[in-house]
C-alpha cells in the first residue's frame, strides 16, 4: 500500500492537513468513531480546557486504533468537531503537534456544532485508517 498526500497545507513549516491523501491497495480499512475526552470512569475529562480534550481524545483515539492493529501514521483521514471554533482553532497547535509526534499526516474536517453528545465535551474526533 502506499499513500500520496495531495495539496499539504502548512503553518510554521508543519502540517495543518492535507486537502486529500490517496491510498493505493489498502489490504484493511478500519472506521473509528467519534472519540472525546473519557476519563477511566467514562466521564468526560479537562472540562473547559480545549487543549487537555484536545491530547486525551488523541490518546483514546491512538488506543482503539492499536487495539485494531494499526498505528496512528495509518489514519489518513480525521473529521474534528467541537463546539467552540474559536477556542479550537486558537490551539490547533495541539492537534498539530500530537499528530505529527505520531507521524498521522490525514485529509480532516474541522467543523463547529451547536452540541455534543455530553454538554462538558468541546472536541470529537473521528477517522479512518488504512493499511
Amino acid at each position: 500500500m502506499t499513500t500520496h498526500e495531495i495539496g499539504p497545507r502548512l503553518v510554521d513549516g508543519r502540517l495543518m492537513y492535507n486537502r486529500a491523501v490517496r491510498v493505493d491497495d489498502p489490504r484493511s480499512w478500519l472506521f473509528v468513531s467519534g472519540h472525546e475526552a473519557r476519563d477511566d470512569e467514562g466521564g468526560i475529562a479537562h472540562r473547559g480546557d480545549m487543549a487537555g480534550q484536545m491530547r486525551l481524545t488523541l490518546r483514546r483515539l491512538g488506543e482503539t486504533v492499536a487495539e485494531a492493529g494499526m498505528t496512528m501514521a495509518d489514519v489518513v483521514q480525521i473529521r474534528i468537531v467541537t463546539t467552540d471554533l474559536a477556542s479550537c482553532t486558537s490551539r490547533y497547535d495541539v492537534l498539530m503537534d500530537g499528530l505529527a509526534a505520531v507521524g498521522c499526516r490525514p485529509a480532516s474536517l474541522l467543523a463547529e456544532v451547536s452540541a455534543l453528545s455530553d454538554p462538558d465535551m468541546l472536541i470529537e474526533i473521528e477517522a479512518v485508517a488504512v493499511r
